[in-house]
């Protein structure tokens, strides 16, 4: 782009918007946050005069074609994200969409066909790939800190919240609009940052169920899978237990690293040379670090870690996993 600044618009301000991401559009060097869309548009008013945001819609076409709006941020469910990103490419401007990227892989493919067509760059929010505390583990692995990397085991436990029960249940529970349950909100992120870490994952396969019984979606999963580099991955997710815990471990020929993928934890290290912790804090807008790649990119001096190409691998190992018919029980 022939400009120094990229001004962005924001299809769908809602929560995540609020902290993670919005004010780091503003606050990331050469950006600037310029019209926000909601569908609601006395919600659209109120968060741009909170945010100081001089223009809102509630049309999401009117935002897309304001000339004043270079770029545009996706922030709305999954099940809309195909649309929106097809009609901005087609609008010629580069898309910057939440994740997971789509329900299913599928989806995925149709969006990186049609921005490649449009010429347009795509970029998805998996913002842990440029969180600080990432960075050093891969540091680590890139160094060779724990050998020759031959495994990864990685559980996530959370107890059901009290609206999950309830007859007024999170969107992220219903798979029309989230693609699963938690699993593609949550398991998304810890699959694609193990594909950044160790490289992409080659194959997968596992099993879905209901234990719980509050909702429909799947809320325990259980996979394997094999990284193209030979690294052998297993994993467990379970919303309805009474326990939480959020663990990685990636084992080597010398030594083990152990880290949370949610949980503010200390990043450990274990191997023949070396023994410690070191806790690294999360930016205060998680989103800003890679937010800032992308507006690099855009500019023409960086390049961007999540793209649609490397986010829809994250969709292709969600639907490989989620093959088998879900049981109910």
């Amino acid at each position: 782009m022939t400009t120094d600044t990229i001004r962005w618009g924001i299809i769908g301000c809602g929560n995540v918007t609020e902290v993670k991401s919005g004010p780091a559009l503003q606050k990331a060097r050469g950006s600037r946050l310029v019209a926000v869309m909601r569908r609601n548009d006395n919600l659209a008013r109120d968060y741009a005069q909170r945010h100081g945001v001089p223009k809102w819609y509630n049309d999401a076409d009117a935002l897309i074609h304001d000339p004043e709006v270079d770029a545009v941020y996706v922030a709305t469910p999954p099940s809309s994200h195909k649309d929106y990103v097809l009609a901005v490419a087609q609008a010629g401007k580069p898309v910057y969409v939440e994740k997971p990227m789509a329900r299913t892989y599928a989806e995925c493919q149709a969006m990186i066909q049609a921005c490649e067509q449009a010429g347009v760059p795509l970029f998805v929010a998996y913002y842990r790939r440029m969180l600080p505390r990432f960075l050093k583990i891969k540091a680590w692995l890139d160094a060779g800190a724990i050998g020759e990397v031959r495994s990864v085991n990685t559980v996530l436990y959370r107890p059901p919240s009290p609206e999950d029960c309830s007859d007024e249940k999170p969107w992220r529970l219903d798979p029309e609009i989230a693609g699963c349950g938690y699993f593609c909100d949550l398991g998304s992120h810890i699959l694609d940052l193990l594909q950044y870490l160790l490289g992409p994952i080659e194959t997968a396969q596992g099993y879905a169920t209901n234990q719980g019984g509050c909702y429909e979606a799947e809320d325990a999963v259980s996979a394997t899978w094999l990284h193209e580099s030979g690294v052998l991955g297993a994993g467990t997710w379970h919303f309805s237990t009474q326990h939480h815990v959020d663990r990685t471990e990636i084992v080597g020929t010398t030594g083990i690293i152990r880290y949370a993928t949610f949980d503010d934890e200390p990043v450990v290290l274990e191997s023949e040379e070396e023994t410690g912790s070191i806790h690294i804090e999360n930016p205060p807008h998680i989103q800003q670090p890679l937010i800032q790649t992308v507006v690099n990119t855009l500019l023409g001096y960086g390049e961007c870690p999540s793209t649609g190409h490397t986010a829809a691998l994250t969709n292709r190992v969600i639907d490989m996993i989620l093959k088998n018919p879900r049981l109910v029980l």
